[in-house]
């Protein structure tokens, strides 16, 4: 009981670390460019690196499953990671900065998919949700870290910056060490040998020949695309509406989401997948009415219920989508799988997203003056609009599941 004490203090200080080091200059980014005067199509590429290195998903997952300790690889990544956020934050030149947070997402974003692998090898499914909410509670502490770190440097601000990139690098440093000590995740190689379809993690696609779980993969893939208006652009829409403290203003988000993982497990008991994550789907639904509302009758207090259902946008629908996928997935495949959800949402739907909701925003601003002035309103009544549709399909096209089994 001691040992198995030690484990899970060691694998939720594991989610804590991989999220707060990540959210802390993440989540300004979009602000951070605005201040360097990296607009358009080149903003929109570089916010689009975190879906590129999603991409890299099935690939980490395949070396985790099959060739190496899935905490080494973990640790590699990191230590990968620290670096180039490091150099980043010393860039000035728009292509070198993409190319070197390009570079930091391929080796970061597959680690999502890898700690979710790693902590359900370790725990079960249905206890996973309360496990993943140590990875809020870092993205929260990244709020208060911000304001420590403006403190500590003497700094007028936190966001808009380069410092957000330097605390990045440094924080991983230290994760990267930490995974060293987590406990030991060994590959399975009575999987099969070397191949490129392994190393690619194509054997996971097989999965999608069942018709829940092509359907539960294409309502995620569509569902990330208005995500991505809040996940990527809600630090630019926040620095237009005055906000001072934008990460501790989002982090509110990741304050219900703690809320909402800690009580996922008993929700998905008691009502199953399907409802559970419906409940998720309505909340996106919620988010971007309570933006409309507020920006065009001037309510700016629904700004902050629209932050708060973040809750259950994530923990509901995509944390409860991770749980459905490890499921379905055979032993000597739930990390590939984990991986390939992160292709399909995180890769590939978030980067079509983040050029659909860019367009969208540049296509509703105006000049004055000289400057880009952005019609929110319309902009969150099509991603309502388009949250809805999502909703919709998944309530006719998923059939409902039993509930999540022990693994």
């Amino acid at each position: 009981m001691k040992h198995e004490t030690k484990v899970n203090i060691r694998l939720r200080t594991m989610m804590f670390m991989q999220y707060l080091f990540f959210a802390v200059w993440w989540v300004p980014l979009a602000a951070y460019l605005v201040n360097m005067g990296i607009t358009g199509f080149e903003k929109t590429l570089i916010l689009s690196s975190m879906a590129i290195g999603s991409m890299a998903s099935p690939v980490l997952g395949a070396l985790a499953d099959r060739y190496f300790a899935a905490q080494k690889v973990l640790a590699v990544s990191n230590l990968i990671t620290a670096v180039l956020l490091l150099v980043s934050s010393a860039v000035v030149s728009p292509t070198l900065l993409f190319v070197l947070i390009l570079l930091a997402m391929l080796c970061y974003m597959p680690t999502w998919s890898l700690v979710s692998s790693i902590a359900m090898r370790h725990t079960s499914a249905e206890e996973f949700p309360r496990m993943r909410m140590f990875g809020s509670l870092g993205w929260v502490a990244s709020g208060l870290f911000s304001l420590a770190a403006v403190h500590l440097f003497g700094a007028d601000t936190f966001d808009g910056g380069n410092l957000p990139l330097i605390c990045g690098g440094a924080t991983a440093l230290l994760a990267a060490l930490f995974n060293l000590t987590l406990p030991n995740t060994p590959a399975d190689r009575s999987a099969g040998g070397v191949s490129v379809r392994a190393l690619l993690g194509f054997d996971a696609f097989a999965l999608l020949k069942d018709r829940n779980f092509m359907v539960f993969m294409s309502v995620s893939f569509l569902a990330i695309i208005p995500f991505a208006m809040y996940f990527t652009f809600g630090s630019e829409f926040l620095q237009t509406q005055q906000f001072r403290y934008i990460t501790l203003t989002m982090n509110w988000g990741q304050v219900a989401e703690m809320l909402f993982l800690f009580l996922a497990t008993s929700i998905i008991r008691k009502i199953g997948v399907k409802h559970a994550m419906s409940w998720g789907l309505l909340a996106l639904v919620v988010r971007y009415a309570a933006f409309y509302a507020g920006v065009d009758f001037g309510w700016p207090s629904l700004f902050i219920v629209a932050i708060l259902v973040h809750g259950l946008i994530f923990g509901l629908f995509f944390v409860g989508g991770q749980v459905y996928t490890d499921n379905v997935a055979p032993q000597h495949l739930k990390a590939q799988a984990q991986g390939l959800l992160s292709f399909v949402v995180w890769g590939v739907g978030l980067l079509i997203g983040n050029f659909v909701c860019g367009s969208l925003i540049k296509s509703c601003s105006v000049s004055e003056n000289g400057a880009a002035v952005c019609d929110w309103g319309t902009v969150f009544l099509i991603t309502t609009a388009m949250s809805v549709a999502v909703m919709l399909l998944f309530l006719f096209c998923f059939r409902t599941e039993k509930k999540v089994r022990r693994a």
